[in-house]
């Protein structure tokens, strides 16, 4: 009998150290510690893992608070298939749910928060059949104005999105500017008449000048030594000269 059940009682402990058995339960996780400035919202982000399937009709989700000094705890949230928040106490109308169940999120947001609200808040979740398991705690501190190293932060977040938004500024500038240029070089290459070069020596035919020598002769007066006006030759003055001729010859025979 002893050896039965130091037998069980092996097989057990090598389920338990192969992982075939494992104990259920929730685990929660959350930012522990958030500081906020006095007047402005706040997220106090909470997620969860279950070993079960989760079933928004099933899970319950509580947020409770607990003040840094003497005081009882007080009920922040609830939710169970749908959100409750609040309707009396310090909290009222300052809590809005940010969370989403099916992507196991049960995170809330404080709205203006206030000195009062510096404290410990503790967020439990149930998925039955996973009922049991840590909570989560996030410790608040509210304080008048930024961190140092949060304003730091922030000025370099603020300061880099500037940076970057005036590179890209002045890169699609540049690139329009390089644009327009080749166009108005396209457009003038295109509009440009092309010039033919010409001889400065040919004149277009329609404009030449024809020059027209003609043959001039000098005649010469023995008698005064004047030269006279030039004249042509002509067929007609050859004709009158031929009859003359002719009746000189005439007159002679009749002597």
């Amino acid at each position: 009998m002893c050896v039965k059940g130091f037998h069980f009682l092996t097989v057990l402990a090598g389920l338990a150290a192969s992982g075939v058995l494992q104990v259920s339960g929730m685990r929660i996780y959350t930012s522990g510690e958030v500081e906020a400035v006095n007047g402005t919202d706040v997220r106090l982000k909470c997620t969860f893992e279950s070993s079960s399937p989760i079933n928004i009709n099933l899970v319950v989700i509580s947020w409770t608070f607990r003040p840094l000094g003497p005081g009882r705890e007080e009920s922040v949230f609830h939710f169970q298939q749908r959100p409750y928040p609040p309707v009396e106490g310090i909290f009222r109308k300052r809590i809005v749910w940010a969370g989403d169940v099916m992507g196991r999120d049960a995170s809330i947001i404080i709205r203006e928060v206030k000195f009062t609200y510096n404290g410990t808040y503790i967020c439990q979740v149930k998925n039955p059949p996973d009922v049991h398991g840590s909570v989560g705690q996030i410790k608040l501190r509210v304080v008048t104005t930024a961190s140092f190293s949060e304003l730091l932060l922030l000025a370099l977040a603020i300061g880099g999105g500037i940076a970057v938004v005036v590179i890209l500024l002045i890169i699609i500038v540049s690139c329009r500017r390089c644009k327009k240029r080749r166009q108005r070089q396209m457009e003038g290459n295109e509009e440009a008449p092309r010039k033919e070069r010409k001889d400065p020596t040919v004149c277009h035919p329609s404009k030449a000048i024809h020059l027209y020598l003609s043959e001039t002769s000098i005649e010469i007066d023995s008698s005064d030594g004047m030269i006279s006006d030039p004249s042509t030759p002509s067929s007609s003055s050859s004709e009158d000269e031929g009859p003359s001729s002719d009746d000189d010859d005439d007159g002679d025979d009749s002597d």
